[in-house]
C-alpha cells in the first residue's frame, strides 16, 4: 500500500511530465483499436450485405467463382433450361434466374463514369424477387423493356441522376442505352458498389450474350423446408454438373473473398501502429530515466529510512503502470473516434460505410489495454531496474549508477557487432542470385542494423552531434556552444531521442529509394525496349467495339491486339506450368523489343509456334527447337515449337510466352476467347500528333480507357507510384509524430533537471532570447543526429532492396536526393517546433526561484 500511495504521489506529482508519454501511448493505442473497429465495422457492413442478397439455396456454374469473368470476358453461365429442372425440386416454393456481371462501364448523357470509384464494383444485372431482401424501388418503378433501367440510390445522388434521364451500358457484347424509369434504396448499407437493373430478357442479351443462359439461380424454400434440406434436393434433381450452396455457404465464400482484401488492410495498418509503439517505447524509457535522475536524492532518502531495492523498483513500474492504464483507456476512446474518421475517408473516396454499423467488439479494448499497459510497464523497467540499484549514500550524493560506465561500453560493443552482422546480412543480400533468399537477408539486415543503430546511438551521438554543431551552431557563439554541450552531457539520452525519430525517417528513406528506383527502372525500360508509340488501358478488359474504333482511327499503321489465355504447359521433362501464355498480333515484335537469348521474337508468330522467357528455359532445359505441349483452357491441346527464348532481364512482360493471334484461333474455339487487356498502336511516318488527336477522339466514347504515348505512360507511372508512397508517408507520419513528443518531452524534463543551472545562467547575463534560442539550437541537433542516422540507414535498406529488385529487372538505382535533403531540413523545423514550449518555459523563469531550486 505504501508503494502504491508512494507511486500515486509520485504520478501526480510530475503529471505535466507525464503528460507527452501519455500522449504517445494513446496515439498508438488509438491507432490499433482504430483498426480493429474499422476493419472489423467493414466486415459486418459485408456480412449484413451478403446475408440480405443471398437466397436460400443458390446454384451456380461448377467453376464459377465470386467477382470473376470466364476466360472470355463474360460471366461464367448455366443453361436457362436449367430453371425447369429445378422449379420441380421437392421443397422449392419459387425459383428464378438471375443475372449480374462487374464487367461493366455505365456512362452519363454526358459520356460521364458514373460507376463506382475507390475500388467498389459496379455491377449490372436483372430485377429479381430476391434484390427485394436488399433493396425497395422509391422511385418509379422496374424497367420494362429494352428501353429502360433502374440505378440504385446511392449512384444517382452522387451524380445527379434523376428519373427520364438516360444511361449507356458498355458491356462485352455491346452497348445498351436506356433511360432510368426506377431508383432503387439499399435496405442495408452499400459498402460503395454502383447498380443498375435491366429487365431479364435484355440482362440476359447485354451481359452474357445468350437469352438462353443465367448467371445464377435463386431458389426459395417452402414453407417448413431447411436450407440445407433443399439443397439436397435440388442436388439429386441437377446432380453433380453445378455448385450449389446454402444461403449461409453462399455467404460465408463471399466473406472469404473480401477476408483476404481486409486482411491486408488490417494488418498493414497494424504494422504501422507497431512502428509507433517501437517509437513511444523511446520516449517512454527517456522519461522515466530522466525521472529517476530527477529524483535520485529522494531515492536515496528512500533507501536509507529503510525501502528495498525491489520497492523502488516497484514503485517506478507502478507509475509505469498507472501512465499505461490512463494512456491506453484515453487510447481505446479515440480509437473509435479514428475509425469513425477512416470512415468517413473512405465514404469521400467511394466507399460507403455507416456509423450504424459501428462494431466495436469486446476484444478491441482488451488488446489495446493489454498492448498499451504491456510496452509501457516493459518500455519502464530499465529505468525502473537502474532505480532499484542505486545504493543510499551514492544517491544522496548524486553520483548515480556506479556501473553506467561499464554498462555503456558494454553497450557500444554490443550495438557495433549488431551493426557489423546486419552490414554483413545487407550486403549478402545485395549480392544474392535469387530474391527469395535475398529478401530473407534483407529482413535480417534491416533489423540487425536498426537494433545495433539504437544500441551503439550514444556512441554516435558524441561524434554527430559534434560534426552538425561544427558545422551550424559555432556560428552563433558562445550560445550555439551551450547548446552542443547541452547536447552531449546525457550521449545516452540523445542518442534514444535521435533513434525515435530515426526509425521513422529510415522507413521514409528507404521506400523513396525503392520508389524512385521502380519509377527510373521502368521508365527507362519504356525508353529502351517499347517501340509502340501509343498505349491503351483501363480497369476493365478492352471491349470489341473500343476495339473496332481503334483499328478505324485514320493515321495509325499498326494496331496490335495482346491477350492473355489460361493454358498449361508440359515441358520437356514433363513438368506442367499453369500461369498461361499470351497472344498477341505479329506486330507486337515491334511495338516492345524483347532481346532473345535464342532464336528471333518475330519468328514465335509463325503457325504452331511460341517463345517462353528464359528462367522457364533454364528451369527445364528448353531450347529453340523444342516442342512443348499447351492445353488451353475451353479448347483443344497444342504441340507448339519454341521459336524463341526472350530474355526474363527486364521488368516489362517478364517471363511472358507469346504465340500468334492465329495460333490462338486454331486452337481457341471464338466464343473462348478473352478480350484485350492491352492494346498497342504505332503512328503512320510524321503523323505523331495527328494520329494521338484522333486515336482520343475515336475512344472518347469509352472513358474506362486511357490513351497514352509514352510520355503520359511514363507520368502515369509516377503518379501511381506517387500515390503509393504518398499513402505509406501517411501513416508513418503517426510514428514521427511520437517522436517529436520524444523530442519534446526530452528538452522540457531536460529544462527541469537544470532549472538551477538555468537560473545562474540567466543571473550572470544570459538573455531570454538567447536562453530559448539554446534551447532551440539543442532540440535542433538532436532532431538532424536522429535525421542524419535515420537517412543513413534507410538508404542502404533501400540500395539492397533495389538490388534485389533488379533480378526482377528493375535495374536502375536512382536516389531521390530532393526528396533526402528536403526531409534532413524539413527534420530542422521538427527541431524548431519541439522546442517551442520548453523553451518558452524556461524563458519565463523567475531566476531567483531557479537559483533557489535545490
Amino acid at each position: 500500500m505504501t508503494v502504491l500511495k508512494t507511486s500515486l504521489r509520485n504520478f501526480l506529482a510530475h503529471k505535466g511530465r507525464m503528460a507527452l508519454s501519455a500522449v504517445a501511448v494513446l496515439l498508438s493505442v488509438a491507432f490499433v483499436c482504430g483498426t480493429l473497429v474499422f476493419t472489423d465495422t467493414m466486415n459486418t457492413t459485408f456480412d449484413k450485405l451478403f446475408a440480405a442478397t443471398s437466397a436460400d439455396v443458390t446454384v451456380l456454374p461448377k467453376d464459377a467463382k465470386a467477382e470473376e469473368n470466364g476466360q472470355n470476358g463474360l460471366p461464367e453461365t448455366l443453361p436457362a433450361a436449367t430453371l425447369d429442372r429445378v422449379r420441380s425440386a421437392e421443397g422449392v416454393a419459387a425459383a428464378e434466374g438471375a443475372v449480374f456481371s462487374m464487367n461493366v462501364t455505365v456512362v452519363d448523357s454526358r459520356n460521364k463514369n458514373v460507376g463506382a470509384s475507390g475500388g467498389a464494383p459496379t455491377i449490372a444485372g436483372n430485377w429479381t424477387r430476391t434484390d427485394l431482401k436488399s433493396m425497395e424501388i422509391t422511385s418509379g418503378h422496374a424497367p420494362e423493356g429494352a428501353t429502360e433501367v433502374m440505378v440504385d440510390a446511392d449512384t444517382a445522388d452522387k451524380h445527379g441522376l434523376k428519373l427520364g434521364d438516360t444511361l449507356r451500358t458498355i458491356a462485352q457484347t455491346g452497348d445498351v442505352t436506356a433511360r432510368i424509369a426506377g431508383i432503387a434504396t439499399f435496405k442495408t448499407t452499400n459498402p460503395g458498389a454502383a447498380i443498375v437493373y435491366f429487365d431479364t430478357a435484355t440482362a440476359q442479351r447485354a451481359l452474357l450474350g445468350s437469352t438462353e443462359a443465367f448467371s445464377q439461380l435463386n431458389i426459395t424454400a417452402a414453407d417448413g423446408v431447411s436450407d440445407e434440406r433443399l439443397k439436397e434436393n435440388v442436388s439429386r434433381t441437377l446432380g453433380a454438373d453445378f455448385k450449389i450452396q446454402t444461403s449461409e455457404e453462399n455467404a460465408d465464400e463471399n466473406r472469404q473473398d473480401i477476408a483476404e482484401f481486409m486482411n491486408v488492410i488490417k494488418y498493414a495498418m497494424l504494422g504501422f501502429a507497431g512502428i509507433a509503439f517501437l517509437v513511444g517505447i523511446f520516449l517512454i524509457v527517456n522519461t522515466f530515466s530522466m525521472l529517476v535522475a530527477q529524483r535520485t536524492r529522494e531515492i536515496g532518502l528512500m533507501r536509507a529510512i529503510g525501502s528495498s531495492r525491489r520497492q523502488v523498483n516497484r514503485s517506478v513500474l507502478t507509475e509505469a503502470l498507472l501512465l499505461g492504464v490512463v494512456g491506453s483507456v484515453l487510447g481505446v476512446a479515440a480509437g473509435v473516434g479514428i475509425a469513425v474518421g477512416l470512415m468517413k475517408l473512405m465514404s469521400a473516396a467511394g466507399m460507403n460505410l455507416s456509423t450504424d454499423d459501428l462494431t466495436v467488439k469486446a476484444t478491441t479494448p482488451v488488446v489495446g489495454l493489454a498492448l498499451g499497459i504491456v510496452v509501457t510497464v516493459l518500455a519502464a523497467y530499465l529505468p525502473a531496474r537502474r532505480a532499484g540499484k542505486i545504493s543510499p549514500m551514492a544517491a544522496l550524493r548524486d553520483a548515480g549508477t556506479p556501473a553506467d560506465g561499464k554498462a555503456g561500453l558494454v553497450r557500444a560493443l554490443v550495438g557495433l557487432l549488431l551493426t557489423g552482422a546486419g552490414a554483413a546480412a545487407l550486403l549478402a543480400a545485395a549480392a544474392a542470385d535469387k530474391a527469395g533468399d535475398g529478401a530473407s537477408l534483407l529482413g535480417l539486415g534491416v533489423v540487425l542494423t536498426l537494433v545495433g543503430f539504437v544500441a551503439v546511438g550514444p556512441l554516435l551521438a558524441g561524434v554527430v552531434v559534434r560534426v552538425i554543431s561544427a558545422l551550424l551552431l559555432r556560428a552563433f557563439g558562445p550560445v550555439g556552444r551551450l547548446a552542443e554541450r547541452n547536447a552531449l552531457r546525457n550521449p545516452r539520452r540523445t542518442g534514444a531521442t535521435g533513434a525515435a525519430l530515426m526509425i521513422g525517417l529510415a522507413l521514409v528513406a528507404c521506400l523513396s529509394v525503392v520508389g524512385s528506383s521502380m519509377v527510373a527502372s521502368a521508365t527507362g525500360e519504356l525508353d529502351k525496349s517499347v517501340g509502340a508509340d501509343f498505349i491503351v488501358q483501363g480497369n476493365q478488359p478492352i471491349v470489341p467495339q473500343a476495339e473496332k474504333a481503334m483499328q478505324d482511327t485514320p493515321g495509325l499503321a499498326h494496331v496490335t491486339r495482346y491477350k492473355v489465355l489460361d493454358a498449361t504447359l508440359t515441358s520437356p521433362d514433363g513438368k506442367t506450368d499453369d500461369t498461361g501464355v499470351t497472344a498477341a498480333d505479329p506486330t507486337y515484335a515491334e511495338d516492345l523489343r524483347r532481346p532473345t537469348t535464342q532464336g528471333s521474337l518475330a519468328d514465335a508468330y509463325a503457325p504452331d509456334s511460341m517463345s517462353v522467357g528464359s528462367k522457364y528455359a533454364e528451369e527445364h532445359g528448353v531450347r529453340v527447337g523444342d516442342t512443348l505441349t499447351v492445353a488451353f483452357k475451353g479448347g483443344e491441346s497444342a504441340r507448339l515449337k519454341v521459336a524463341a527464348v526472350t530474355d526474363d532481364d527486364t521488368a516489362i512482360d517478364q517471363g511472358a510466352r507469346y504465340l500468334s493471334m492465329d495460333t490462338m484461333l486454331k486452337y481457341v474455339p471464338a466464343e473462348k476467347i478473352p478480350p484485350n487487356v492491352i492494346m498497342f498502336a504505332k503512328a503512320e511516318d510524321g503523323r505523331q500528333g495527328e494520329a494521338y488527336t484522333a486515336l482520343k477522339k475515336s475512344l472518347d466514347p469509352y472513358p474506362q480507357y486511357q490513351v497514352l504515348d509514352q510520355t503520359d505512360f511514363k507520368q502515369e507511372l509516377r503518379d501511381q507510384v506517387g500515390q503509393l508512397l504518398n499513402m505509406v508517408y501517411g501513416l508513418l507520419a503517426l510514428a514521427i509524430i511520437v517522436a517529436v513528443l520524444g523530442v519534446v518531452n526530452t528538452l522540457a524534463l531536460s529544462v527541469v533537471e537544470r532549472t538551477r543551472e538555468i537560473g545562474l545562467m540567466r543571473a550572470i547575463g544570459l538573455s531570454r532570447r538567447q536562453l530559448r534560442r539554446m534551447i532551440r539550437m539543442e532540440s535542433v541537433v538532436i532532431a538532424l543526429f536522429g535525421a542524419l542516422l535515420g537517412l543513413g540507414l534507410g538508404m542502404g535498406w533501400g540500395i539492397t532492396a533495389q538490388r534485389l529488385l533488379a533480378l526482377e529487372g528493375l535495374n536502375t538505382l536512382d536516389i531521390p536526393w530532393p526528396t533526402i535533403l528536403g526531409v534532413f531540413v524539413g527534420s530542422a523545423f521538427v527541431g524548431l517546433f519541439a522546442a517551442l514550449i520548453p523553451a518558452f518555459r524556461a524563458g519565463r523563469m523567475n531566476v531567483l526561484n531557479a537559483i533557489a531550486t535545490d
